[in-house]
């Protein structure tokens, strides 16, 4: 009996030293790669941040709630310049109401989405089988100039209002956490969906193959760029026209593509350099921290006039200033086209004077 206990303890013992130095062996292998330094662990507040997903089960669904008539204020004050009074669209988005009927809210099918009918444009509300989707949606990305800013209660009535342009529910309706779920049984295109099996099917095959490297890998990677570098900056820079929500910044396409790894970190951890006025403001990532350059590119038109065209247009007025910084706090269309701009209710007058004085001044 003390011989088996004796054997099973130096057994034991191997498997432990074998564990040990196949630890060892493997820190070493990580620690020789040029990227294990790169990225940390998220903190639990940022992870509590990011959780915010709202199921088809309502799993993630927060209290509240929010009437069609406040959905209306709200629609109107963030809403509206860019998706229409009465969710129509205009000519940047598609609409979100209309094509769907009260046969379909019945049957959970939409109608108009049906091979030979040639509907002609999708709306948003034809295409969703999910109330859950427009709640976690409106809650992650809206509105597109301040996404994650609307209050709870005020996601619940923006939608509130949507299901009402779209005779889901009365116009004199309060959408909840509670009755979530009664909505959901008249979405009109709920049995819309389609069970696609393989994606579920555990012993699936994956989209893509690759092998991992385990053993004498590379410990420098080179990297191609899809565009040729005369054509990487043609549409201005691509960091700076990103909302200031979201994980991914855009590559830095004012400078050459990067040819290697480390490179390629450097690039995306490092700032370029912007122009700085009085009070040492860096204004150009004042415009990329509330979205402009999601808009607005430097020299070149987006969806908006780049900003050297604004400077040119208003060069040498007197109160120049004094309009632009207006403009920027209390939106508008008309002035270059009929795409609008949504008021920037959320800059200070101090900011927003800034970014004028910086325009005015050549937006260099």
């Amino acid at each position: 009996m003390q011989s088996q206990s004796l054997n099973l303890g130096v057994s034991l013992m191997r498997v432990s030293a074998a564990a040990c130095l196949l630890m060892v062996s493997a820190s070493q292998v990580l620690a020789a790669t040029p990227w294990n330094d790169i990225g940390r662990d998220a903190t639990s507040a940022e992870v509590a941040a990011w959780d915010i997903d709202v199921r088809p089960d309502f799993k993630g669904l927060p209290a509240g709630s929010g009437s069609v008539d406040r959905g209306i204020e709200v629609w109107e004050a963030k809403c509206a310049s860019c998706h229409g009074v009465f969710g129509e669209s205009n000519e940047v988005f598609t609409p979100i109401v209309g094509g769907t009927t009260q046969k379909d809210i019945e049957t959970g099918h939409v109608g108009n989405l049906l091979p030979g009918k040639n509907y002609p444009q999708r709306s948003t509300m034809m295409k969703v089988s999910t109330v859950s989707t427009l709640w976690d949606y409106i809650n992650r990305a809206m509105p597109w100039n301040a996404p994650k800013s609307l209050p709870t209660d005020d996601v619940y009535a923006v939608l509130a209002y949507i299901l009402n342009l779209s005779d889901v529910v009365p116009a004199d309706y309060v959408l909840s956490n509670d009755n979530m779920a009664q909505v959901q049984n008249r979405m009109p295109n709920r049995n819309g969906m389609t069970f696609f099996k393989p994606l579920w099917d555990i012993n699936a095959k994956g989209d893509v193959s690759n092998t991992a490297c385990m053993s004498n890998c590379a410990t420098e990677l080179t990297l191609g760029s899809f565009l040729p570098d005369f054509a990487r900056d043609a549409h201005g820079n691509n960091n700076e026209q990103n909302r200031h929500i979201g994980p991914v910044r855009g590559a830095i396409t004012t400078e050459p593509a990067p040819k290697t790894l480390e490179q390629a970190r450097k690039q995306l951890l490092g700032m370029p350099v912007a122009p700085k006025v009085s009070g040492g403001q860096d204004v150009k990532a004042l415009l990329a921290n509330n979205s402009c350059t999601a808009c607005h590119g430097m020299v070149n038109k987006m969806l908006g006039p780049g900003f050297a065209e604004v400077a040119s247009k208003y060069a040498g007025q007197a109160n120049a200033v004094d309009y632009l910084s207006a403009k920027i706090l209390s939106g508008g269309v008309g002035v270059w086209g009929s795409v609008p701009m949504p008021a920037q209710s959320q800059l200070s007058k101090e900011n927003a004077a800034l970014m004028a004085k910086w325009i005015a001044d050549g937006a260099q």
